[in-house]
């Protein structure tokens, strides 16, 4: 934790204490939880433990330190992918979208590139022309070096907002990141994309098909402004397994939906959020063509949980965040009912405190449902669970409910928000986490 921020709350919490010290253990209950809570507020919730990232065959990975804005780290990285891979992009909608998106998006067009080029610290969105030009100039300038063509580079910048790149140490760092690439470098490609990431974040997997052995491994980034729609989000995951391009296109698009797609923090979609799926082949075997094929369906199980596993470590690493919330809504008429009422609970700022100061404010949940603009919804149907706790029977409070059962939920790292809408079968689940004192102080002090 900040030994500023302590200064500041140890001193706010004295002198208010002193003035209103009754008043204030009631409504907080216990100064040592309010302590407890603050010294948790700077870490991830629950396991995020980096795991055994497997080498992915065809790919490599180089970084350093380029300076861009952050000194004596990582900031620099390089992807190298085998020729003959085909590679796949999903990209923000928000429409001031960086200038490395727009790039990307069109390398994407004119073919498979060979490489990405991403740098921390600085966004490049919202630098017009020059912004633009400088994104060109990169992938202009690494591919002189590797000697492939500037459209088989992409671009990825996360970072502020509003500033030029510092294009001389950026571009000074190209050479050394590209003669440090090696194919077990995805941890230090997991820190040097970090920007107010607290920890670095990956998931890897191998599986059989036709008796051979595959991999798949990933990275992503992502602490605040996620909302994705494809916030800052940025994800790069590779398979040695050999997939068609229009395949592994259609295999990205499917898992992002139901993972980095449901997921938010604090409502925000970010210029620059960016997903790179790449299929390099080089771990042979006859080449996956059709969606009817079994080995489409193995893969895209093994894609949808190293997509899930990426987005929620970003909700877990999520800014100032002390609990990883699941809101799950059933019942419905349809799926897009159930996703807008499960995003409005976990986008309210109120329910988010709530969670927070682990008060089981129920009327919060109730209000973000009703709010949601779900059109002729029987609020007389709708029940509504903490957990196994359930508060709300019939649009109304729960017979068996009590406030000491709402209360022990509440004060769980991880938890549940379950509602059901009594009026259809369908379902969906979005992850997000609290809102704390701390995101407030993450986003006073550093522009993202």
């Amino acid at each position: 934790m900040s030994s500023i921020f302590l200064d500041f709350s140890t001193k706010l919490s004295t002198m208010i204490f002193h003035k209103a010290g009754a008043s204030l253990h009631r409504f907080f209950g216990n100064i040592d939880l309010i302590q407890q809570t603050l010294d948790v507020l700077k870490m991830a919730v629950g396991d995020v433990t980096m795991p055994q990232m497997h080498v992915v065959k065809g790919v490599k990975i180089g970084s350093t330190e380029a300076y861009v804005r952050y000194q004596n780290r990582r900031d620099l990285v390089i992807f190298e992918f085998a020729e003959g891979s085909n590679v796949a992009g999903v990209f923000t909608q928000n429409a001031f979208c960086a200038a490395p998106v727009h790039v990307s998006k069109a390398h994407l067009v004119e073919g498979n590139p060979r490489y990405l080029v991403i740098n921390t610290g600085n966004a490049n969105a919202g630098t017009g022309p020059t912004g633009l030009k400088n994104a060109q100039d990169t992938c202009a300038k690494l591919a002189e070096l590797a000697g492939v063509n500037s459209f088989e580079v992409l671009p990825f910048s996360t970072g502020v907002i509003g500033e030029q790149l510092p294009m001389e140490r950026l571009l000074a760092g190209l050479q050394p990141a590209l003669n440090s690439v090696q194919d077990a470098a995805w941890n230090d490609a997991a820190t040097g994309i970090m920007t107010t990431d607290t920890v670095p974040k990956g998931a890897s997997e191998q599986f059989e098909l036709d008796g051979i052995t595959y991999t798949m491994t990933g990275i992503s980034k992502g602490a605040g402004m996620i909302r994705p729609n494809m916030a800052t989000m940025l994800s790069f995951v590779a398979t040695d397994a050999p997939i068609r391009r229009d395949l592994v296109q259609k295999l990205l698009k499917t898992t992002v939906e139901h993972s980095f797609n449901r997921i938010t923090i604090d409502g925000d979609t970010s210029t620059n959020d960016s997903c790179i799926f790449v299929a390099t082949g080089q771990a042979g075997g006859a080449e996956i063509t059709s969606e009817s094929d079994v080995r489409y369906t193995k893969v895209l199980e093994v894609l949808a949980r190293v997509m899930n596993r990426l987005a929620q470590l970003i909700v877990r690493d999520g800014e100032g965040a002390t609990k990883f919330i699941t809101v799950a809504v059933e019942g419905g008429a349809n799926t897009q009912e159930c996703c807008d009422i499960a995003y409005s609970i976990a986008h309210s700022p109120l329910v988010k405190t709530a969670l927070f100061a682990s008060d089981p404010n129920w009327g919060r949940i109730l209000a973000a449902i009703g709010y949601a603009g779900v059109k002729d919804l029987d609020v007389s149907k709708i029940q509504v669970w903490l957990d196994d706790v359930q508060i709300c029977k019939d649009g109304g409070a729960a017979e068996d409910y009590t406030e000491e059962a709402g209360a022990r939920v509440m004060a769980q790292t991880e938890i549940t928000i379950r509602v059901d809408l009594g009026r259809g079968q369908a379902k969906d689940t979005v992850y997000t986490c609290d809102l704390s004192y701390d995101y407030v102080k993450i986003n006073a002090d550093y522009r993202s």
